[in-house]
């Protein structure tokens, strides 16, 4: 059985009776918006094939004028006083510095002397000099074409880049990734100089780089990259990823949530308003002793003017002392189901304490600052389909004629968000305009005096395509065997994994094997405060590689043999690498392959920190040149159930919202989805999503796509209650024959494996979903393998990696990593066409290909995230902007990666052209747990 067929066990993977390994029968589609074609205009083959003749020959002329020099050199020793000539010394002079200008393949300034001068020391030598010059010259005639051709080939592309900046997908994507820089695009379009001047250049290069993300890159944002649905379909033999996208894409757009959360601070921090909000007591809240236990939610606002924001929430175990108020308050507000508003929680301390309102409202307040008292009515829940409609139905419901004005006011913004995507750019730029004023109007309404928004208040997705299918065999037969043999190491690299091995380890030394704990809320906030908190800070600092490029271990604290294993992995992988690259000699190979037995013994390493079930998410590209092998190019992997799909569950659901769920939230995708996703819960358990507590992000907004819900305290939940599941209905216990922690909930009787479906990295998320989550099967693995290997010696300041990969899967690109300051870097007098021969020199100096991305880093690391732009060596104005974007300062490297797949690899169509692609796919391993041990029955006494 293949591993495209269901049910599969994976060909030579090395793993044990009964595990089953299979692909998802669903993919995503990610497709570059604009066809790759369109960069070629924006290419200057003359200056291209211009610059390969000159440094052709420059190449033959410098070999040449090597072999000259060595026979000038004979000549100085034996060179005497000609009759009627110049002295000796003189010769000697004159013929040294010839001997050094044609040694440094320059021309002298007067040939036909230099060319006589040997001719008449030795006749054969002077011929030799002679054509040399001659052909030095030519060179010199040569270079001189090129400022012609660079000219009139910047014009054309110039004029090319004007007219791609018009087209409606960049422009759509580029109102909401920049603003300004749309602002200012139309005095770019206006000018018609051959060479803009500086101000217009800057426009330029930053207009270019948008280009080029939305022709050569797949990163899903607004209309720079379309999304599309697809499956894998047919016999398990076919291998067909011919993929066609043809119909017009359809974009749905939200209102960034953040920009409610605002609303919602200043409604909550005006006291007349407040009097109208319900309140709840904080879910989850006990008596502990003298205290009241609950978890309070701190939120820190993010930074609005970045491009990205959302608000930080950290959640910790928070303690009130007890009293007679708080505990009537308690018992009278844990009588009212639906709760009460807040007003009348004042009135209600006011009449029982016979005290002034005011002291009872700073009472009040005080409470829910705290926490203690929550307004759940406000805050969107994840699965919430429109945030801004669900937020004026929350205000209408309050029945107050401020409400009532606030959610009117809102019709505004709500109105600009359904027309905006059947708009032109031109009302799109109106419709964000009147959004954003009216959301500013919303705030000065409530009072604030100096309103502020997040820069970027719209999200937009693009649905592109109809049905997309590919043929089974795309990660089946050697396919599949070589992804499920990579899928084997990653642990290696997963950044979760040592904090999972820690929590157990917590776990064993508080309640020993076997042990059980029935207060997860207790064991949450103990592991933080005695142990996890400061052991993160500790490995935070702590390098992977010496400076010999040898392994460090993780950091033990508490001498786990599981930690010890991980280590042991990762040292046998590392010097398995570092063989491959000694091997490679030179360093001239083009790629290697990783071996079967390494990755094989490697994942026996591994193999008692897997789990029972593993399911994998794979970004991937697939490479299909004609002739050439079919690759498949592994970008990023990461560890969890429906990745691929939950961020972009409102384009598929919304097409058939007909069918949707009263609620909106189970729209019909969503649906299929969630069913499909039960179908693989391991037996005797149930998925249960994990939300990360209040949301500030759209990337945490998706369909349910789970039946269950793990509900953490100071939580509120949306959905039927048998559908929640309560942090203390849940307890954790080891599973001595597995070696594993296992969370099982109370009233289903059942495991549950907690799910994370949102996009914010597990780290930003608050304290107890982040710990849950290492109870899951999420991971992180950025998958490195010359990690820790040294570098050869460079050249030229430059060293060079092969490209990596085992069987039909890539699992890393060929590159070359430059010191900034080696790079040609432009003079302010140089021509044009200097700089671009520059750097066409240095392309070929160190073997580049034509088309690669390049990454800067700083020294010292700088900002984390740096995005990969796309250099394309045929196009003068890429070379230019790359040039201006990498500052030449000690310290910064950058990394240029090869174009894999190439051009003639892509395999996604329109009738535009060819597109670039990456599908999103899942994978699963299911194994078999081991039988518990038999209890032994207590022996009887004689």
């Amino acid at each position: 059985m293949t591993p495209a067929e269901p049910g599969g066990t994976a060909p030579g993977a090395t793993e044990g009776a009964g595990t089953r390994w299979e692909p998802g029968r669903r993919f995503v589609l990610r497709a570059a918006g604009l066809p790759v074609e369109s960069v070629h205009a924006l290419r200057c083959p003359e200056a291209g094939r211009w610059s390969g003749t000159v440094l052709a020959e420059e190449e033959r002329l410098a070999a040449a004028g090597a072999a000259l020099s060595d026979r000038l050199h004979t000549l100085v020793k034996s060179t005497t006083a000609p009759d009627g000539g110049p002295d000796a010394a003189a010769a000697r002079r004159a013929l040294l510095a010839l001997r050094r200008q044609v040694f440094n393949n320059r021309l002298p300034a007067d040939p036909g002397a230099a060319a006589a001068l040997v001719a008449g020391l030795d006749e054969e030598a002077g011929r030799h000099t002679a054509r040399w010059l001659e052909d030095r010259a030519r060179l010199e005639r040569l270079r001189a074409e090129g400022a012609e051709l660079l000219a009139g080939g910047l014009r054309r592309n110039r004029r090319a880049l004007r007219e791609l900046l018009a087209d409606r997908r960049l422009r759509g994507g580029l109102l909401l990734a920049s603003p300004a820089l749309d602002a200012r695009l139309d005095a770019y379009l206006r000018d018609t100089a051959d060479r803009p001047g500086n101000r217009l250049r800057k426009i330029e290069r930053s207009a270019l780089a948008y280009v080029y993300r939305t022709a050569c890159k797949t990163s899903p944002f607004s209309t720079f990259t379309g999304i599309g649905l697809g499956s894998f379909e047919g016999g398990p033999e076919d291998d067909g990823a011919a993929l066609r996208i043809d119909g017009e894409w359809v974009s749905r757009v939200r209102l960034n949530v953040v920009a409610l959360t605002r609303l919602t601070e200043l409604i909550t921090a005006d006291p007349a308003r407040r009097r109208d909000l319900p309140v709840v007591l904080s879910p989850g809240w006990v008596h502990d002793a003298d205290r009241i236990r609950y978890v309070r939610h701190v939120t820190t606002a993010g930074d609005d003017t970045a491009a990205v924001t959302f608000d930080a929430v950290r959640d910790r175990l928070f303690f009130l002392r007890r009293s007679g108020t708080l505990d009537r308050l308690l018992e009278w507000l844990g009588g009212r189901d639906r709760g009460v508003r807040h007003g009348e929680l004042v009135d209600w301390l006011a009449s029982e304490h016979d005290a002034g309102r005011e002291a009872c409202e700073r009472y009040a307040s005080a409470l829910l600052d705290l926490g203690m008292v929550q307004v759940p009515l406000l805050v969107t829940d994840v699965h919430s389909p429109d945030p801004l409609r669900g937020y004026q139905d929350a205000l209408r419901s309050l029945s107050v004629p401020w409400a009532e004005r606030l959610a009117a006011l809102l019709e505004g913004p709500a109105d600009c968000l359904a027309r905006y995507p059947a708009a032109g750019v031109g009302e799109r730029r109106a419709l964000l305009s009147a959004l954003r004023e009216g959301l500013l109007g919303a705030q000065r309404e409530l009072g604030a005096e100096k309103p502020a928004l997040p820069q970027t208040l719209v999200y937009e997705d693009a649905a592109a395509g109809g049905e997309l299918r590919c043929g089974p065999g795309v990660l089946g037969g050697e396919a599949g065997r070589s992804l499920r043999a990579v899928e084997g190491i990653l642990p290696l690299f997963d950044l979760t994994l040592p904090q999972r091995i820690t929590l157990l380890g917590f776990f064993l030394a508080r309640y020993g094997p076997g042990g059980r704990c029935d207060d997860l809320l207790g064991l949450v906030h103990d592991f933080h405060e005695d142990f996890f908190d400061q052991y993160v800070s500790f490995t935070a600092k702590r390098a992977p590689f010496d400076g010999n490029g040898d392994y460090r271990p993780e950091e033990n604290w508490l001498g786990q043999d599981e930690m010890r294993a991980l280590d042991g992995a990762r040292r046998h992988f590392h010097a398995g690498m570092r063989a491959l690259w000694s091997a490679d000699g030179a360093g001239t190979a083009e790629e290697i392959e990783l071996p079967a037995p390494l990755l094989e013994a490697t994942a026996g390493r591994l193999a008692t920190l897997a789990g029972p079930f593993v399911p994998q998410c794979h970004h991937l590209q697939l490479s299909r040149p004609p002739g050439g092998p079919g690759r498949i190019v592994l970008n990023k992997s990461y560890g969890g159930l429906a990745f691929p799909f939950s961020r972009f569950t409102h384009l598929f659901d919304t097409a058939g919202a007909e069918a949707a769920a009263p609620d909106g939230a189970d729209g019909p995708f969503s649906g299929a989805l969630r069913a499909e996703t039960a179908a693989r819960q391991p037996d005797g358990a149930v998925f249960a999503e994990v939300t990360g507590g209040p949301v500030s992000s759209n990337l945490n907004l998706h369909g349910r796509l789970t039946d269950h819900r793990i509900v953490c305290p100071g939580e509120t939940a949306s959905g039927p209650e048998e559908a929640r599941i309560h942090l203390d209905d849940l307890y954790v216990e080891h599973d001595p024959a597995a070696g594993r922690l296992v969370l099982r909930s109370r009233r289903l009787g059942r495991e549950v494996v907690p799910v994370y479906l949102g996009y914010l990295v597990p780290i930003a998320l608050p304290e107890i979903p982040r710990t849950l989550l290492l109870l899951s099967p999420s991971t992180m693995a950025p998958f490195d393998v010359w990690a820790g290997v040294p570098e050869g010696e460079p050249v030229g300041g430059v060293t060079r990696r092969p490209r990596v990969r085992h069987g039909d899967v890539v699992v890393s690109r060929r590159s070359w990593t430059a010191e900034a300051q080696s790079l040609p870097a432009r003079r302010s007098d140089a021509r044009e066409e200097e700089g671009y021969l520059a750097w066409r020199r240095w392309q070929r100096a160190h073997g580049l290909p034509d088309r690669c991305f390049a990454t800067a880093s700083p020294a010292g690391g700088g900002p984390a995230g740096a995005k990969p732009v796309y250099v394309d060596f045929d196009s003068p104005l890429s070379l230019t902007a790359l040039d201006a974007q990498v500052e030449r300062t000690p310290g910064t490297r950058v990394v240029f990666r090869e174009m894999l797949p190439a051009e003639d690899g892509l395999h996604l169509v329109s009738r535009h052209g060819r597109h670039v692609a990456e599908l999103a796919v899942e994978t699963f391993t299911t194994r078999p747990l081991p039988p518990s041990p038999p209890e032994v029955a207590p022996s009887c006494p004689n």
